[in-house]
């Protein structure tokens, strides 16, 4: 049952071993690899078993991301489950064979199948808070006033857009869901007809307008969209809702930008390219989705971080954002 020339670490083969016979009985697992991606510091391994493959996660012992990935398997918006150990840090799971979701729905259709998605999520029972999100943006704020990686009337229109809308987004909103909290496309498969959901480490309970405002801003891009990605999940949506995601969807935007110009500034010391001008996300986008532009890289990294900071400042300008503002500050 175990792999010959194995690519676990030793110190924790018995423990997959143990995993693999509780999971597979006496099958034989005639492969394993490791997948590349994701953010979090886990390792995350393809498993063939008897001629079908399997994920298996292998993360710290005692990780409580265990319990947040088995309640998402429970409510049927995970890939189901064979195997959990918090104890041992091993879980195992179906693996989904990914069709890129927009090859399967688009348009509206699209923007209603992931409203499905993140309305099913947020209906999980859970209790945990994360951390304080005014405060966790107000250090990702600083850290990049502070690291001085871009400058110029761009980067200092949004920090002064961001200073201005801090003072009325609810903040202390108690009304709070289970929060996947980082739902790019990436961590969004599709089977050809089911959305499965991945990469729950960052999950807690937090405000509902993160998880809306960050599928919208991968792939919500038009009025139609958007009133049906609303309305599938509000039923009917207030002004009040539409004016909070909306601005919701520029700190999506903002933090994402401020994220990737860090990562690139780290990926490549020294002096970062200061022009902002003519990098827009609508061309930088497929860029990325084509492969012609990967995140991996410093190029990749700086200008979808440039993009992301241009499309926030355009929409902060906008008579939408100022009419957002003024109905979360009545």
């Amino acid at each position: 049952m175990s792999l010959n020339n194995t690519i676990f670490p030793a110190d924790r083969l018995a423990d997959v071993n143990e995993a693999f016979a509780a999971a597979f009985g006496g099958a034989v697992i005639s492969e394993a690899q490791l997948l590349a991606g994701g953010l979090s510091a886990a390792s995350v391994y393809k498993v063939i078993a008897n001629d079908r493959p399997y994920v298996m996660k292998l993360d710290k012992p005692g990780n409580n991301t265990y319990e947040r990935i088995a309640l998402a398997a429970k409510a049927g918006i995970a890939p189901p489950l064979l195997y959990s150990n918090a104890r041992a840090g091993i879980i195992i799971s179906e693996f989904v064979e990914n069709k890129p979701i927009r090859s399967i729905y688009s348009g509206v259709a699209l923007a209603e199948k992931l409203a499905v998605a993140v309305k099913q999520t947020h209906g999980i029972a859970y209790t945990v808070p994360g951390d304080d999100m005014k405060a966790t943006v107000d250090h990702i704020v600083e850290g990049f006033r502070r690291s001085n990686i871009i400058s110029g009337p761009v980067p200092d229109e949004c920090m002064a857009k961001y200073a201005e809308l801090k003072k009325v987004y609810p903040w202390a909103d108690t009304d709070k869901v289970f929060s996947h909290n980082d739902l790019n496309p990436s961590n969004i498969l599709c089977d050809g007809t089911a959305i499965w959901i991945i990469d729950w480490d960052t999950a807690f309970l937090n405000d509902r307008y993160v998880d809306l405002a960050g599928v919208a801003n991968f792939f919500i891009h038009s009025p139609e969209q958007e009133t049906a990605f609303l309305k599938t999940y509000f039923g009917e949506v207030s002004t009040y809702q539409s004016a909070r995601f909306y601005v919701m969807r520029q700190i999506s935007r903002m933090i994402y930008s401020l994220m990737m110009l860090q990562l690139a500034a780290g990926n490549k010391p020294g002096t970062v390219d200061q022009e902002m001008e003519g990098i827009f996300l609508q061309d930088v986008g497929p860029l990325i989705g084509s492969g012609k532009l990967s995140l991996a890289t410093h190029e990749g990294q700086l200008m979808y971080g440039k993009a992301l900071m241009n499309e926030a400042v355009a929409q902060m300008r906008s008579g939408r954002f100022e009419e957002a503002l003024g109905r979360l500050g009545s």
